[in-house]
């Protein structure tokens, strides 16, 4: 199932001037895409719900300095992650997030034959989460996940290559079975 994210140029450019019935245009057409990055960056559906409404208010404020280069989904979607990585920085990730979860082995979990990638990936830390899902799934770079998220490419580097270990972990029903 492919999802057209393309608008016409012709809503864009009526957007830049202020139209609100293309603005509400933009955000019918990105409101699904945006809500569903937030949600996988936040997990908490009401995190989302503010991100999406942070992400619009970005983009009525700036839609004139978008100068159509790439695709304008493109644009929404780097505010869109900017904004649900300032959320989990500001009000829930801390430092000891991913020490707990990392650093403290956090208690295995029961790993049946059939536990499935989704489940599996809830039981990563909210940085673990984001860094996978922003590089394997939306394409960014370590630079592009370590700038937004005030880090280091190191950082990203090292939190997605153990993200990608603990979902093996949870993954292989050998480890579980002893």
């Amino acid at each position: 199932m492919t999802l057209s994210l393309s608008v016409p140029d012709i809503l864009v450019a009526r957007a830049k001037t202020g139209d609100l019935e293309a603005l509400e245009a933009l955000y019918r057409a990105f409101e699904t895409p945006v809500y569903n990055l937030a949600r996988r960056i936040c997990r908490a559906p009401e995190d989302a719900e503010d991100v999406l409404q942070e992400t619009f208010l970005e983009v009525v404020k700036s839609i004139k300095q978008y100068r159509g280069e790439g695709h304008l989904w493109g644009w929404i979607r780097q505010i869109a992650a900017s904004k649900a990585l300032m959320r989990l920085r500001s009000d829930k990730l801390r430092a000891t997030d991913e020490l707990v979860d990392e650093a403290a082995g956090a208690p295995p979990i029961s790993v049946a034959a059939g536990i499935d990638l989704e489940r599996a990936f809830e039981q990563l830390s909210e940085t673990s989460r984001a860094v996978v899902w922003l590089h394997d799934v939306e394409g960014f770079t370590h630079e592009e996940i370590a700038e937004r998220m005030g880090r280091t490419v190191s950082f990203s580097k090292s939190q997605l290559a153990r993200a990608h270990a603990r979902l093996r972990r949870l993954l292989s029903p050998a480890v579980a079975g002893g």
